[in-house]
């Protein structure tokens, strides 16, 4: 029976866990390793690390840091922040990443896209789009942490992404970011039903059943989320938490 992957997204800012909501107001949640090690406890199908502030300081994800996941870290994980060249690519895979993250590079050089997944195949290369809905209900391509916008239409940028050589689209709400509320089921169905690659839903998950939702209404492929495996209860106390093998399968049953 095919269960999709429910992943834990993990921000990071000067190496230590974060968690925004809309991708503002960064709170410190943790260490990473200590992060990791937990996850490979609770036996965590993958997990994605993102660098919110590596484009911003003209850098890459810290090689160092991805090495230390690497060693540690018993799932596979991909890695994203500051790649804007191919040697980027090959240091992080190098050190342990098995997979890239390429969201603001996408935008600005999609070749690169394409001679990555040359090099390193298109299992390794997923690229991240991160999108508000405005006030007339369309969708806006944002890069830079969500700070500039991109003049192109969302179905295309989507079917760009896939022919350049993209292996994997994950879609990212900015609006729903952080807020526990649910995820955009419109949004991830216009992206699962312009591409043909698998889609990972991000942005708003609050519970099992929106991950349900994402798979069942919206044809997403797998299920990503950061609140909800770095906090516990209303108070929103920090608690590494990641459900139950068994509770998974029952929920996609």
């Amino acid at each position: 029976m095919f269960r999709p992957r429910i992943i834990p997204v993990l921000l990071l800012k000067n190496k230590g866990l974060v968690k925004t909501v809309k991708f503002s107001k960064p709170k410190y949640v943790g260490d990473p390793i200590n992060a990791v090690k937990i996850f490979n406890d609770l036996e965590t199908d993958e997990l994605i690390f993102l660098d919110i502030t590596a484009t911003k300081e003209a850098r890459t994800i810290s090689p160092e840091l991805v090495k230390d996941i690497g060693d540690e870290a018993y799932m596979p994980f991909a890695v994203g922040g500051g790649i804007n060249k191919i040697q980027d690519v090959e240091n992080l895979i190098r050190m342990g990443a098995e997979k890239v993250v390429m969201n603001s590079a996408a935008a600005l050089n999609p070749a690169l896209i394409t001679e990555a997944a040359n090099h390193f195949g298109n299992q390794s290369i997923v690229v991240s789009i991160d999108v508000k809905k405005g006030i007339f209900g369309k969708y806006s391509i944002f890069v830079r942490s969500g700070t500039i916008k991109i003049e192109t239409d969302l179905i295309s940028y989507c079917k760009n992404a896939e022919s350049s050589g993209a292996g994997e689209i994950m879609i990212n709400s900015i609006d729903r970011d952080g807020t526990m509320s649910g995820y955009d089921l419109e949004l991830i169905k216009i992206v699962t039903g312009s591409v043909s690659i698998p889609v990972i839903a991000c942005g708003g998950a609050g519970n099992l059943n929106d991950f349900k939702d994402a798979v069942k209404i919206s044809d997403a492929s797998a299920a990503a989320a950061g609140s909800m495996f770095v906090f516990h209860g209303p108070r929103k106390a920090v608690l590494i938490n990641y459900p139950e093998r068994q509770e998974l399968i029952r929920l996609f049953n």
